[in-house]
C-alpha cells in the first residue's frame, strides 16, 4: 500500500472574477522511503503541490490519504476533508517540514525549537528532552544544543529545521527549496545530509526549482500548467 496517494486532484482558486486552476488532475503515489523531488517553473503547481500533500492546504477536488489516514475523500454529496483540529494533528505527527526559511523561533535555544513538535504532542518533558537531544546529535549538532539561531550559522539553522522535522518520526520530510538561503557548499552540506536521512529510511519529498538538487533524488516529478508533466523514476 503506497504511504501517499494523492488521485485526481484539483485546486481552483477565485480571484475576483478570475478562476485560477493552479492543479488539474493530479495522480501521485509515494511508497514508503521513496527521496522524490517535485519541480518545476513558477506558476507549474508545485508549491501548492506541496502545500496539499503538507496538509497546509486542501483539495477542491480530488482524493489524498495519508498513510492509512483520509485526508480528503469525494463522496457522492460532496467532498469528506478532515477538520482543521484533525489537520494540525496530522501535520504535527506524521510530516517533518524544512523550509527554506528555517522559521526558527529566535528567543527559543535550538534544543527548545527541537522540542516544539513534542510540546504540540503532548509529550512528557524528561522524553521530549531526550529525543530533542537526539535529533540534535543526529544532524552534528550536539555542540550547539543552547545556542540561539542568530549564534548560529545559516547551514546551522537549517540543521537544527531538519532536527525538528525528524523529532517525531515522521512518515514524510517535506523539504521546501531548503538550500535555498545557503551558499554552495552549505547547501551541499545540507542535501548529503538529507541523502544520509534517505539511506537510513526516511521518505523524503522535496520541492525545488533546481536541477542539480532535484537529481539527487531517486524519482523526480516535473510540474506544468497545473499537471505532471514527467514522473521519471531512476534506474
Amino acid at each position: 500500500m503506497s504511504l501517499l496517494k494523492l488521485k485526481n486532484i484539483h485546486r481552483v482558486y477565485q480571484i475576483g472574477d478570475i478562476e485560477v486552476r493552479a492543479l488539474n488532475g493530479v495522480d501521485v503515489n509515494v511508497e514508503r522511503n521513496e527521496y522524490v523531488s517535485i519541480m518545476g517553473p513558477s506558476g507549474s503547481g508545485k508549491s501548492t503541490l506541496m502545500n496539499i500533500i503538507g496538509c497546509l492546504d486542501t483539495p477542491t477536488n480530488g482524493s489524498y490519504d495519508l498513510d492509512g489516514t483520509t485526508i480528503h475523500q469525494e463522496i457522492k454529496d460532496g467532498s469528506g476533508t478532515a477538520t482543521d483540529d484533525q489537520l494540525a494533528v496530522i501535520r504535527n505527527e506524521k510530516i517533518g517540514f524544512v523550509f527554506q526559511t528555517f522559521n526558527l523561533l529566535p528567543r527559543m535555544t535550538a534544543l527548545h525549537n527541537v522540542e516544539l513538535p513534542l510540546i504540540y504532542a503532548g509529550v512528557p518533558r524528561a522524553e521530549r528532552l531526550e529525543r530533542a537531544k537526539a535529533a540534535l546529535k543526529q544532524v552534528q549538532l550536539a555542540d550547539r544544543m543552547l545556542h540561539k539561531p542568530n549564534e548560529l550559522s545559516g547551514g546551522q539553522r537549517q540543521r537544527v529545521a531538519v532536527a525538528r522535522a525528524l523529532v517525531n518520526n515522521p512518515s514524510i520530510i517535506l523539504a521546501d527549496e531548503p538550500t535555498g538561503n545557503l551558499d554552495s557548499k552549505t547547501g551541499t552540506d545540507i542535501m548529503n545530509l538529507i541523502t544520509n536521512l534517505h539511506e537510513q529510511g526516511n521518505t523524503i519529498i522535496l520541492v525545488t526549482h533546481e536541477h542539480d538538487i532535484a537529481e539527487r533524488a531517486s524519482r523526480v516529478i516535473n510540474m506544468l500548467d497545473g499537471k505532471i508533466h514527467e514522473d521519471k523514476k531512476k534506474k
